[in-house]
């Protein structure tokens, strides 16, 4: 059997709960096209400047340099890229997390990657 306090807690938070769905019903317009999302709040989001560009082509034919180093090709879309600011040459990766880990010593990964190249490039 539950307390008087117990209850109290409980239906505090059941009142809680109930006003703040209700509040949120009422808020709520429905689900929105992007185009009318857009449009409401004179935004088009940030999502449309990751989209690479045709044509977009980095090193080792735009496979990740983490892949390649180790010796595997790993095709990436260019939407997480890095350009190198000593060469001008722009490499593909196929994760953000595969960016993070390169960019700790980005000239020595970069150095396993051209001497596994040539192995992998006449694939």
């Amino acid at each position: 059997m539950r307390s008087g306090g117990a209850r109290w807690v409980l239906a505090v938070l059941a009142a809680g709960l109930a006003a703040g769905g209700l509040a949120y019903a009422a808020v709520d317009p429905g689900p929105l096209s992007q185009a009318e999302r857009a449009a409401r709040t004179g935004q088009d989001g940030i999502w449309k400047a990751v989209v690479p560009p045709r044509g977009m082509h980095g090193e080792f034919d735009s496979n990740d340099p983490i892949g390649v180093a180790a010796g595997r090709r790993i095709t990436a879309d260019c939407s997480i890229n890095w350009l190198d600011p000593d060469e001008r040459k722009l490499y593909c990766f196929a994760s953000a997390t595969s960016l993070v880990f390169f960019l700790e010593g980005p000239h020595a990964w970069l150095e396993r990657a051209r001497k596994q190249w040539p192995r992998l490039a006449v694939r």
